[in-house]
């Protein structure tokens, strides 16, 4: 293949997913529930019918200082967990795939520019509070996301897409350019939920706190492809939209040789998604006593009851491990020890991964 692959059309750019249709509009909680769990079945089953994405992989970016009380909602609330923060880890991943029309395509899903980024509201008085020499130790970075292409040899240019489960953080000024500039990502284009776009243009001070400002302001808007609801990009690769983290959240399903992978920030780590099987008493113990099946990552809590229903669905998807006995969902950042912050609450370890074999681009 050459450099720059086909041209997108409409066709092979998005289809949509209609099986979650009306699962949200039940006038009760728990009907929402059953509705998107008998969704999420259908869904898992007919999309183990398909063939596994050419490549994924995730790399190491850097790590975030992050509330616990944030990471793990409800459980450290009632004093069950004693970290008072925790680190997530960062990653980007890179995921190869053919378009509806046989066409090999590349997506970066989470490529956070964190060197902008930076400007983000509530990092930014975290680190004016930190003393400079200490950065490097409290936020230690892995590398960066063009390292990350290099070290597989992708050129930048071979990026079509870029996604984001949502746009917390995120400044896309350098990867999607300004004005006539066409970026670091010259080729790619910004997949986004409808309804994260809305939300961006029109923030509350709780949301605010989270969003890099001006992160979209200047790109060109044929650079940015809004979709409703719940959208496939190819066979075997699709954006499930799962709102409650934000209101526009979607999560990342891709096919592998041994199941499903989803991917999100609705929960922080493997225990998010399986409390009752966690190694950690405080976590087990507060979903015994609640009956919570999932522990909903919670900084902004734009609509917990959504968030909570959106977490089933992710699980419900990706399937049981046969081999660590955790749901198939990888958190996007994920919760991980370090000597900085003892003691984080991660059962299982996801780690960077990697399924398939990357098709080089000549």
């Amino acid at each position: 293949m050459n450099m720059m692959t086909e041209p997108l059309s409409p066709a092979s750019l998005l289809q949509p997913v209609a099986d979650f249709d009306g699962a949200r509009s039940a006038p009760t909680p728990q009907d929402r529930l059953r509705a998107l769990r008998r969704a999420g079945e259908q869904f898992r089953e007919r999309f183990l019918g398909e063939p596994a994405v050419r490549y994924a992989r995730s790399f190491d970016l850097l790590r975030i200082p992050y509330p616990a009380w944030y990471a793990f909602n409800g459980v450290y609330s009632q004093q069950l967990l004693k970290p008072l923060m925790v680190h997530l880890l960062a990653r980007t991943v890179l995921v190869q795939f053919e378009d509806f029309e046989g066409q090999l395509r590349n997506l970066l899903f989470t490529p956070a520019d964190f060197e902008t980024g930076s400007e983000t509201p509530y990092f930014k008085r975290l680190s004016e509070q930190t003393p400079k020499f200490l950065h490097g130790v409290i936020a230690p970075v892995h590398g960066t996301v063009l390292q990350a292409l290099a070290s597989v040899g992708v050129a930048p240019e071979q990026i079509d897409f870029i996604t984001y489960d949502h746009l917390h953080t995120q400044n896309l000024r350098r990867w999607l350019g300004t004005g006539s500039e066409r970026g670091l990502l010259p080729n790619a284009r910004l997949l986004v939920h409808r309804q994260e776009l809305a939300s961006v243009a029109g923030l509350l001070p709780t949301q605010a706190d989270w969003y890099c400002p001006e992160g979209l302001q200047g790109v060109a808007p044929e650079r940015i492809v809004p979709f409703d609801g719940s959208v496939q990009l190819g066979r075997g690769i699709a954006l499930v939209h799962t709102p409650g983290h934000t209101e526009g959240n979607h999560s990342l399903v891709y096919r592998t040789g041994d199941g499903i992978r989803v991917s999100s920030e609705n929960g922080v780590s493997a225990d998010s998604w399986a409390p009752e099987a966690s190694r950690h008493n405080g976590i087990r113990r507060y979903a015994k006593a609640t009956g919570s099946e999932v522990i909903l990552n919670g900084n902004t809590q734009e609509g917990s009851v959504d968030q909570y229903l959106s977490m089933v669905l992710e699980k419900t998807i990706a399937g049981m491990s046969a081999t660590h006995g955790f749901s198939n969902v990888v958190p996007s950042s994920e919760c991980s020890p370090h000597w900085l912050f003892p003691g984080a609450p991660t059962s299982h370890l996801w780690g960077a991964t990697t399924s398939g074999a990357l098709q080089q681009i000549t």
